[in-house]
């Protein structure tokens, strides 16, 4: 472990190398128990969390940290070992750095597969699931209800792999460009609720992604599915959907709170894949409930932001 830094008492941020090279990127906040962890969608680095976080911050240790190739995190040397078959044991280890033996896992998009896997893997570290925007399994079978991104994907893949150079260059000067961000707050995002300044960060860093990483990534999202585990999840679970969400679609959510037993289901009628950002008051009173409710925490936690 390197680089450790604290600013406060209650905070502090470092890096862990794991067994294969690659340097994952961490974060710890608050104290208090049950601790929260918050993994990240695919080509994110905790945007989706800007207000979730410093909300369960004032009373729990919250752990967000960053997946190989994404934000702070490197890969390692052997540039394969990317995706979903590493982030278990990932997140095992940067728990362990952080002393959260257990924790409530909270998934954005991509971070909903990881949370059901881990629990699969690592069941008696999983106090409670806090599912957001996001899928059990095979993201790219549903995206937009279409299955024309999928058909799509080994060509985009291809070549990505074999001009890995160009397309960072394409993408870096797409994704810099304000009328790409004011074209995606308009088709995938509802304008009335979403701030350009809470989307930004996220065309931020994908544009400094290696592609590569991202389209090695999602073809292991693609590949992936949680949805024989459902039926085994026996923790309390919180599954947040937006309706209008193009991303995963909010029929998806309520299949997968129907399978998941004893589950909780909060749809937002006007939401989209960045509810926690549209509509945070909203979801921060409905997790407060639910950890209330279903795990026994006196949040207190009512009030402004």
């Amino acid at each position: 472990m390197s680089g450790a830094t604290g600013h406060a008492k209650s905070f502090r941020q470092d890096s862990l190398q794991v067994p294969d090279g690659a340097d994952l990127y961490f974060q710890v906040r608050g104290e208090g128990a049950p601790g929260m962890v918050l993994c990240d969608g695919l080509g994110c680095d905790g945007f989706a969390w800007k207000y979730l976080l410093p909300y369960l911050g004032r009373r729990h240790r919250v752990l967000r940290w960053h997946y190989r190739g994404h934000g702070r995190s490197s890969v390692p040397t052997d540039r394969t070992r990317i995706g979903m078959a590493y982030t278990c044991d990932d997140l095992a280890r940067v728990m362990d750095a952080a002393g959260l033996e257990q924790a409530v896992l909270f998934g954005h998009s991509m971070g909903v597969q990881v949370a059901l896997e881990f629990h699969r893997r690592y069941a008696r570290r999983v106090q409670g699931l806090v599912l957001v925007c996001g899928s059990y399994g095979m993201p790219l079978d549903t995206f937009h209800d279409s299955t024309l991104l999928k058909r799509l994907f080994p060509t985009l893949r291809s070549a990505v792999e074999r001009f890995p150079r160009h397309t960072a260059r394409l993408v870096h000067g797409a994704l810099t460009t304000e009328l790409v961000v004011q074209l995606a707050i308009r088709l995938e995002m509802n304008p009335d609720l979403i701030a350009r300044n809470d989307l930004a960060p996220y065309f931020t860093h994908l544009a400094q992604m290696d592609p590569v990483v991202f389209v090695r990534t999602l073809d292991s999202l693609a590949n992936h599915t949680a949805w024989d585990h459902l039926e085994h999840v026996d923790v309390p679970t919180l599954v947040v959907a937006g309706e209008k969400d193009r991303f995963t679609p909010g029929w998806l959510s309520r299949k997968m709170a129907e399978r998941i037993p004893a589950s909780e289901l909060l749809m937002i009628s006007e939401g989209t894949h960045t509810a926690p950002l549209e509509v945070p008051g909203l979801v921060e009173l409905r997790v407060e409930r639910f950890l209330h409710d279903r795990l026994g925490v006196e949040t207190g936690n009512s009030g402004p932001r």
